[in-house]
């Protein structure tokens, strides 16, 4: 059973510690434990009821119109939420709520449940990506700790090594070259895991050399590799580099390719890229830079 403090529930539910308080006074709407010291606490049933109420709240439900709900009649509202252009935004909250209770088969359904839905390229940009993003203010807040986020994201991964695996080999009759790597130091795999995923799965050719690859080294590959892009991510704000310099290099490197290159740290610095370089600024992006040469490959052959 998870233990949550009211600081936790405020990061996860978005509702402040005082407004909580008022409606706990107001309406008795939730009545939290006390520890032999007298400090409150939740635990796994009242986060995931706290969730539910903060999401019919932010739809416009008043409170105390929730405040008169059942516990089921509250989830039949959020169940025909759910079938609305916003619906994922109680997936989400259900992951974080399975991720601070480490509830591993949770966490599973709720993904495998999306990907039969929507589909693995909806599921990451519409569910995954926006938990991802809402863990890592968590972080930052202090109210979760890496062993959360390890948790979540392996098994994110999972999914993903599934999905990859089951696309090798499988190539359009046009296939693109695709280089994929993290520069040294980056360790954030994710991104370029679900780029490893698209473009198996639009039947591109891809050679995948993981996380934290040597500037050095891709040297030393670039005899054997000929690839039509090049793709690759600098997210975190420790990797001290002269990005400039770095991107000139990788363009030196292989000057026939397309670099492509994501990660706020690529995105966010004032440099003067060539043409040889695009940004890309969301995974969606990408897929849809990818969905076009897919489709462009296509015409070029049936011509």
């Amino acid at each position: 059973m998870g233990i949550f403090s009211i600081k936790d529930v405020e990061a996860v539910s978005g509702i402040k510690s005082h407004t909580l308080r008022i409606w706990e006074q107001r309406y008795g709407i939730i009545q939290p434990k006390r520890t032999d010291t007298n400090i409150r606490y939740y635990d796994d049933e009242d986060l995931k009821y706290i969730l539910n109420i903060s999401i019919l709240n932010k739809h416009g439900f008043k409170i105390s119109e929730i405040a008169k709900m059942g516990r089921n009649e509250i989830n039949e509202h959020i169940l025909k939420l759910s079938s609305r252009s916003n619906r994922f935004e109680s997936q989400i909250k259900s992951l974080i709520s399975a991720m601070l209770r480490f509830d591993e088969y949770a966490f599973h359904q709720i993904l495998t449940t999306n990907i039969i839905q929507h589909g693995l390229d909806q599921t990451m940009i519409a569910v995954v990506f926006p938990f991802l993003s809402e863990t890592g203010l968590l972080w930052q807040l202090g109210s979760i700790h890496p062993s959360h986020e390890h948790f979540a994201s392996n098994i994110i991964k999972q999914k993903l090594y599934v999905a990859i695996d089951g696309n090798v080999g499988k190539l359009t009759s046009n296939p693109k070259r695709f280089l994929l790597f993290l520069p040294e130091y980056e360790q954030h795999t994710l991104g370029l895991l679900f780029a490893n995923y698209i473009l198996r799965a639009r039947g591109h050719d891809v050679l995948f050399l993981g996380q934290q690859v040597p500037l050095v080294d891709l040297g030393k590959v670039s005899g054997d590799c000929v690839p039509d892009f090049v793709f690759t991510i600098l997210t975190a704000a420790h990797v001290h580099v002269d990005k400039e310099a770095y991107i000139n290099q990788l363009c030196e490197i292989w000057k026939d390719a397309k670099i492509l290159l994501s990660g706020a740290q690529f995105l966010t610095g004032d440099f003067n890229y060539s043409s040889q370089v695009k940004l890309i600024h969301t995974m969606q992006e990408f897929i849809n830079f990818v969905d076009t040469i897919t489709q462009s490959g296509s015409l070029e052959k049936r011509n």
